[in-house]
């Protein structure tokens, strides 16, 4: 009897995860195996593919507080922000994160993954009613359904089919959540008319702001700051800090009691290691400089809008840019995975979108603009996406 037991563990341990194999074909099949690729610290390349859009994650006041950091705390902030993962460091960036961007408060947390999972879950529940972009980033896609609310997903940058949703719903309690600036093509959300459908119907209004802090509103305050809604008591706010602070994390945002709620109520904030104490120096650093040199944020719209003018000058097809995102459409997601490699061989990184990360199953090229790109490496940018385009065919 045992010789069989150990027969069957036996032939368990070397079956249970055959299916992974089947599945492997099926995405080779698909054309949709993805791949790490390790990037050196110093590269030739003209990177336009990554997020740092005000260009500060190398610049020399901004690691050299990260070094610092590191120096004095340690390498990592040793527990829960609960435990021993809170500290001085901490608290300071959510004071000036909150000061800047216009709210009453602010909670720091290890990613922008995090800080969406953390508002969506603990301001979500079974009995809420969760009104969602069809374009909103994954974060907020998983923490819809980690929210265990009824989740209503409504056309994308749509403000009357958010009103009629919620009037479908009369006296529950609802929050309604989308991306500030949408990380495909770039467009930005009508917050002010979602704020008009959201009050009319007494709903909450969740805003990640990723990929407009930093580049939007006054000095880069935000597009909730933009949109006149940032500090009013219905607005909460995530955003990251790995885009225009060039550093890791991520923040919420918002009136004092929700950010209490979040403390004692977020799982992803109660349970998971504090961000670590040079990240947070580093974004620190870079809010000193954005503060400094509010010039940055319309540095980067240039960039983007002179992108986008010259592509289209030349016969692309790109979406009209509202903060610093650029998308090009590729003619199929080959054509698009083609285009990325070759860029990538004639020393420009671009980010190559394709289904079924993107829901309309259009391909695209992204470009990413950035505050310190000179006038002659946008150039050599454009010349290269043009050299590279693959055939309409």
């Amino acid at each position: 009897m045992p010789q069989a037991e150990d027969a069957r563990t036996a032939g368990a341990r070397r079956t249970a995860f055959d299916w992974t194999d089947a599945e492997a074909r099926r995405r080779a099949d698909a054309g949709l195996v993805r791949t790490l690729r390790p990037r050196a610290a110093d590269s030739d390349l003209l990177d336009l593919a990554g997020n740092d859009y005000l260009g500060l994650t190398r610049r020399p006041e901004v690691t050299g507080a990260a070094a610092e950091a590191a120096r004095r705390w340690g390498a990592g902030a040793t527990g829960s922000r609960l435990v021993t993962g809170t500290t001085r460091l901490h608290t300071r960036l959510e004071r000036e994160l909150a000061a800047f961007c216009g709210f009453e408060a602010a909670l720091v947390f290890s990613s922008g993954y995090t800080a969406n999972l953390a508002a969506l879950t603990a301001l979500g529940g079974r009995d809420s009613l969760l009104v969602s972009d069809a374009a909103n980033h994954a974060s907020i896609v998983d923490g819809c359904r980690l929210a265990r609310a009824e989740t209503s997903v409504v056309p994308h940058a749509d403000p009357e089919a958010v009103r009629k949703t919620l009037g479908a719903h009369p006296g529950r309690r609802a929050l309604v959540v989308s991306d500030s600036v949408f990380s495909v093509d770039g467009d930005k959300a009508p917050l002010a008319e979602l704020a008009e459908a959201c009050r009319a119907h007494g709903a909450g209004l969740l805003v990640d702001d990723a990929h407009g802090f930093g580049v939007l509103g006054e000095g880069g305050r935000g597009a909730l700051h933009e949109a006149g809604l940032a500090g009013d008591e219905d607005v909460v706010a995530t955003l990251t800090l790995s885009k225009s602070l060039g550093s890791q994390g991520g923040a919420v945002l918002g009136p004092a009691r929700v950010i209490e709620h979040l403390v004692n109520a977020a799982r992803t904030f109660i349970f998971d290691t504090g961000l670590a104490p040079a990240a947070v120096a580093g974004a620190l650093a870079s809010l000193g400089l954005i503060r400094a040199e509010p010039g940055l944020a319309e540095r980067a719209r240039t960039v983007a809008a002179t992108l986008h003018r010259l592509l289209t000058e030349a016969g692309l097809t790109a979406a009209r840019p509202d903060a610093a995102v650029v998308s090009v459409r590729a003619p199929s997601p080959e054509a698009a995975l083609g285009w990325a490699a070759d860029c990538r061989e004639q020393g420009l990184s671009v980010g190559c979108f394709r289904p079924p990360s993107v829901p309309d199953g259009i391909s695209r090229l992204r470009l990413t603009a950035r505050a310190d790109l000179t006038d002659a490496q946008i150039d050599a940018a454009v010349a290269t996406v043009l050299r590279t385009a693959p055939s309409a065919e």
